[in-house]
């Protein structure tokens, strides 16, 4: 080989030169680069805060369809509070059949849901916490009265009558599902930023999978409620002008993060930022809509708060 193709000429040495200091800067830049703060691991906290919630909704289904029993056999003894006169032992009176099979197909996803949270926590080593004390009789009377007020149909102290119950008929079973579902949905958008275990089976992995369901409810129920838009429901409003009064309410305890049934004159079945993505709420926003006042520690549905510890996640 002759000494020409042994040396480099002036172009190919000073391209290697260049190459080489490029991967000098590269590689004493690579520790600060790849040297990301290490994540604060919430996953078994934010876990037990789902299963708060995912107590809350199976109870509210499985007493709507006569299964309450199911729910009560699960995580404790703490009181389930329903309205007077309906113990959940008897489905309600659904004048729909379609309505009726809607709601035995919830009833069953979300006690799935419970049972499911539940062996996911055992298996990664944490402890499952036991189901809260629950309101779900006159927690949502309360709630359609503070709704009423915001809505200003009524003045304090003046009360809705008779009282909303979630368990009168179909509609207004569709409207206690309503305040549910989107708060849902947006809680576990809301924590999988903070969940730290994404393999496959794991929190992040679960979270998203209850999540979509949890979706497909939201958009079952909204759609329902669009269809009937323009009945009335005994209260001085249609339900469009209820539903997007209820929202109105839950986006004024979770930072402005909803919609209604309409938006802009146009349905509105899914509920999204300006991107199409579904609204996120951190674990305190979420804790704003079901307490029902800002700050709150405990109040309406979890009238002596949630099981268990999250002043951390709630700080966040």
């Amino acid at each position: 080989m002759s000494e020409d193709r042994k040396l480099p000429n002036r172009r190919q040495f000073l391209s290697a030169a260049g190459l080489m200091g490029a991967g000098a800067v590269l590689a004493s830049c690579s520790p600060a680069m790849s040297a990301a703060p290490a994540k604060t691991n919430y996953d078994a906290s934010i876990g037990n805060f789902a299963l708060n919630l995912e107590y809350l909704e199976a109870a509210f289904y499985l007493a709507a369809v006569g299964r309450i029993g199911e729910i009560k056999a699960i995580g404790g003894s703490a009181e389930i509070i329903l309205p007077a006169g309906f113990d959940g032992t008897k489905a309600i009176s659904f004048e729909s059949d379609a309505v009726r099979q809607y709601a035995e197909e919830i009833a069953q996803d979300e006690l799935n849901h419970v049972v499911a949270l539940r062996a996911l926590l055992t298996s990664k080593g944490a402890t499952p916490v036991d189901r809260p004390v629950l309101d779900i009789g006159p927690a949502f009377a309360a709630a359609a009265n503070a709704t009423a007020y915001n809505a200003k149909v009524i003045t304090a102290p003046a009360k809705l009558t008779p009282d909303f119950n979630p368990y009168l008929n179909d509609l207004f079973f569709l409207h206690g599902a309503f305040i549910f579902e989107d708060v849902g949905v947006t809680a576990y958008h809301g924590a999988a930023r903070l969940v730290v275990d994404d393999s496959a089976g794991g929190i992040l992995d679960s979270a998203a999978g209850i999540l979509a369901v949890e979706a497909y409810h939201a958009a079952e129920v909204r759609t329902l409620l669009y269809a009937q838009k323009d009945k009335p429901t005994g209260y001085g409003l249609t339900v469009e002008q209820l539903i997007n009064a209820i929202s109105a309410l839950r986006a004024a305890l979770g930072n402005g993060k909803d919609q209604g049934i309409t938006l802009n004159g146009k349905a509105n079945i899914l509920p999204t930022d300006g991107s199409s993505i579904a609204f996120g709420r951190t674990p305190r926003e979420v804790g704003n809509i079901v307490f029902g006042a800002k700050d709150a520690p405990k109040g309406l549905f979890f009238p002596n708060g949630l099981s268990g510890d999250f002043s951390a996640l709630l700080a966040l």
